[in-house]
């Protein structure tokens, strides 16, 4: 089959999903006003109105229905019939289930910061018994090829890491659903260079489901019940989707693609900024002898709304620091040519800069205030 037809099959993946999320999300606006799902303001949130928060119910049923549509496609029109689903995908979807489920226990009824560690646990270890678990680290920190014993646990912790991370960061309109579309298009090019266009179709059926919903997200009107949130349905969906493609990219596995010593470094430029902000906020929480789940306003997006930006200058601040990551790292890599672990240091100086800058904004505009009274 020609790579032209690939494409097309992927893009109809996408176009598919977003027809399914247009269709759906009126519904469930109306079902949202009449249950009254709402997210309610707090002194911590930065919305003034309750909001619904069940916008990310329409992502699982359309990634999966395009994608099945998509591959039921590609198989008619392989010339060899085959299956191009991989042993991964039982587990795969059961685990997403128990994320899935998860989030709309927590959106309609609520639950604890312990039973969603648990939840995502038990999914994360799910993933881990297909075989699927990151076993090289390429060179970074000297480290190459890992023991399965020590590479299961730290796929689990790096499953929930970047689930969290995505949860965590779902604090203004579009940002989370944004960097999570960022970064599905960057794991869209990656599958699809290396011929695996199954996870392509997927990542492509995901995607198309947000594009209706930040229009909704970002667009949408309070006055006429337009505007809806995607809630932990959504966000954790989201964090543990693009969990599943770090750990799938970045395992070495020569049977799905040839070894390639940028696969993890590729894989970190793409969640390097929603990962690193839950790793310094959870930080500063320990730090300040508080628990980890701990809320706050310490992350990147209320410091911005501190420093006097607005929602919308904030979303653009932090999708473009987030893809200015991509020819940084490129350029370090393959023009440069530094090691892995240099180039980690690097982006991690990057960072404390960022964030410094930001502070020092803060202070300057707190100091204002203090004159002015």
């Amino acid at each position: 089959m020609n790579t032209t037809t690939l494409i097309i099959i992927t893009l109809t993946a996408c176009l598919l999903s977003a027809l399914c999320g247009a269709l759906t999300i009126p519904q469930l606006l109306n079902y949202a006003k009449r249950k009254k799902i709402y997210d309610i303001p707090n002194q911590r949130k930065l919305h003034k109105n309750p909001i619904p928060r069940i916008g990310g119910v329409t992502f699982v049923p359309s990634m999966l229905l395009a994608t099945i549509l998509a591959i039921t496609l590609l198989n008619a029109l392989a010339e060899q019939h085959k299956n191009l689903v991989s042993t991964w995908t039982l587990t795969f979807l059961i685990s997403l289930t128990i994320i899935y489920a998860t989030g709309i226990i927590d959106d309609i009824i609520g639950a604890t910061p312990k039973f969603k560690l648990i939840a995502q646990t038990i999914a994360a270890t799910l993933l881990t018994t297909s075989g699927l678990y990151i076993n090289n680290l390429y060179g970074l920190f000297g480290i190459h090829a890992i023991p399965t014993v020590i590479a299961i646990p730290l796929t689990i912790i790096l499953i929930l890491l970047i689930t969290n991370a995505i949860n965590l960061i779902d604090g203004i309109d579009g940002l989370a659903a944004s960097l999570t579309l960022i970064a599905l298009i960057a794991f869209l090019i990656s599958f699809a260079r290396e011929g695996l266009w199954v996870y392509a179709v997927l990542i492509a059926g995901l995607a198309g489901t947000l594009i209706p919903y930040l229009y909704y997200n970002i667009f949408g009107k309070i006055q006429n019940n337009t505007k809806l949130f995607m809630g932990d349905t959504g966000s954790l969906t989201l964090g543990y989707i693009l969990a599943f493609l770090f750990v799938k990219f970045a395992m070495h596995n020569p049977n799905v693609m040839p070894f390639r010593k940028e696969s993890l470094l590729l894989s970190i430029t793409i969640l390097i900024v929603p990962v690193a902000d839950v790793i310094r906020v959870v930080y500063i929480r320990l730090r300040q002898h508080k628990h980890p789940f701990t809320a706050d306003k310490n992350h990147i997006h209320h410091k911005l709304i501190q420093a006097k930006f607005t929602q919308h200058q904030a979303l653009i601040i932090i999708l473009l620091f987030a893809i200015s990551f991509v020819p940084v790292n490129i350029i370090l890599y393959k023009v440069a040519q530094l090691p892995v672990t240099a180039i980690l240091l690097i982006d991690i100086a990057i960072h404390i800069y960022f964030h410094h800058t930001i502070n020092l904004r803060r202070k300057h505009i707190q100091q204002q205030t203090n004159n002015a009274q």
